[in-house]
Order: C-alpha cells, then structure tokens, then sequence
C-alpha cells in the first residue's frame, strides 16, 4: 500500500511546494520511493515502473465507468504530447476491467499514451488507491513527489509548470553494467 510504503504525504520542499499546494496535492518527504511494478497494455507491451528512471512519470488510476476520468483523459492526452520528447511518461493504469473495454475507450478518446491492464487490482492495492480517479508524479529520480486524489486540472497553467519544473530537474546518473 503506497500509504505503508511512503508514509503520510506531507508537503514536499521540493519541486515546487506552491504549485502543489495551488493543485491540492498531497506532497510527500524528499526520499519516498513508490513501490515498484509492471503491467501490460491490452496491445500486451509490458510497462515497468523501474525502467522509466529518469523520466517523469504521470501514473493515473482510472476507470471507464468513471466520469471524472473521462474528463481528465483527454488532458493526459495533450500532456502527453506536449512532454513525451522532454522526458515525461504519462502511464493510465485501468482498475479492474478487460483489455477489450479498455481498447474500445481508448479509441473512442485518441488515447495514445500507455494504458495498463489491472484486472486483479494488484497495482492499485500496492499504491493503496481507494477511489477515482487518483494520480500519483514521480520523478526523474524515481522518488514519490505528489498525489491527488479525485480530478484536478491537470491542463491548467499550475499543472503545466509543475511538470515543467519537475522536467527541469537533471536526470539521474545512468548505472554502468
């Protein structure tokens, strides 16, 4: 559970604590790392949170059922478009539905960013998500930095800086092998 394994958010000093304090975030302590995991698409491309290290990542619960999701999708969408080439990742993972629903939505919405099967709520058991939509950043260096729980305005100028100043922050270094 991602409240077990990060603690209790408290406001972060870092990246921006008025942009997260401007979105109703919860931020969280400098060194919170969120737990590890890999899931498939419906395409069955396998995603793995510790291969995105040195991106910034937009990881959403969603739900096709849930309204407030949809509302947001499209966001994510332009998100994803605008940041993908510096270095964010934006990761939908679906909560307990069927790669076939899951497909159909993302047709019906444009969706091109990576949408991750949980059919067994094991992901969002592990990041303790108990409702929808919840979004969790994560940054270049794999630590926790912020989550909101419900819909925020993700295209809103706030938003927008506080991904830009999470993009601005130097990767870390790249383990050699």
């Amino acid at each position: 559970m991602l409240g077990i394994a990060l603690a209790p958010p408290a406001v972060s000093a870092a990246p921006a604590p008025g942009l997260l304090k401007a979105l109703d975030l919860a931020g969280y302590s400098p060194g919170e790392k969120p737990p590890e995991f890999s899931g498939r698409t419906p395409e069955g491309q396998t995603v793995s949170l510790a291969r995105l290290r040195g991106r910034v990542v937009l990881l959403n619960f969603w739900a096709t059922w849930c309204l407030p999701c949809k509302e947001e999708m499209p966001v994510f969408q332009q998100l994803h478009r605008d940041f993908t080439p510096q270095g964010l990742t934006v990761l939908g993972v679906n909560v307990r539905e069927g790669a076939s629903e899951i497909r159909e939505y993302a047709k019906e919405l444009s969706l091109t960013f990576p949408l991750i099967l949980d059919r067994n709520g094991k992901i969002q058991v592990l990041y303790g998500v108990i409702g929808l939509p919840t979004t969790f950043l994560i940054g270049r260096d794999g630590m926790a930095v912020a989550r909101a729980i419900g819909p925020r305005d993700w295209g809103s100028p706030q938003a927008r800086d506080l991904i830009q100043a999470l993009l601005g922050e130097r990767p870390p270094p790249r383990r050699l092998r």
